[in-house]
């Protein structure tokens, strides 16, 4: 078999249709395009997505704005700062149970994230779902310690 002898399968290859070319062809006159209107013209048509009056589906869609997008999976953390730990006295747990009795968490159904705003100065056993480094740090340089527990 050389170059010369390929050829395409039968019937996979089909000749376009020549519009306008008399009434004989099927496609001749209007060539296809019915008679008059904006799509019977020359550039004429309209652009995609189109629907006529409608609003078009991509302006009901909710639009990302800014940078990336949100992930609609995300885990979104209570937060709590190290200068609110201050209500507790040295050497006591700061557990999930007892950030709630403290009234810390603006919504105690989500897990808990200790951020690292603010100084500390006493040593607290501190267990939460997930510490920033900076906060970790700080704890661990007054005496205290930290444990992250899973998220149930």
């Amino acid at each position: 078999m050389q170059l010369h002898d390929l050829k395409p399968n039968e019937g996979s290859k089909k000749d376009r249709k020549r519009i306008g070319r008399g009434p004989g062809s099927g496609a001749g006159k209007t060539s296809g395009r019915g008679t008059k209107g904006q799509s019977a013209r020359s550039g004429g048509g309209v652009r995609m997505y189109h629907q006529g009056g409608n609003l078009p589906i991509f302006r009901k869609l909710p639009f990302m704005r800014g940078e990336g997008f949100t992930p609609l999976n995300r885990t979104r953390y209570s937060e709590v700062n190290l200068d609110n730990l201050k209500v507790f006295k040295a050497g006591s747990d700061v557990t999930p149970e007892s950030l709630k009795e403290a009234g810390l968490l603006k919504d105690e159904h989500k897990p808990i994230k200790i951020m690292g705003r603010g100084e500390i100065d006493v040593a607290l056993k501190v267990k939460a779902h997930k510490i920033t480094e900076g906060a970790r740090q700080k704890i661990e340089k007054a005496g205290g310690s930290v444990e992250t527990i899973d998220i149930a």
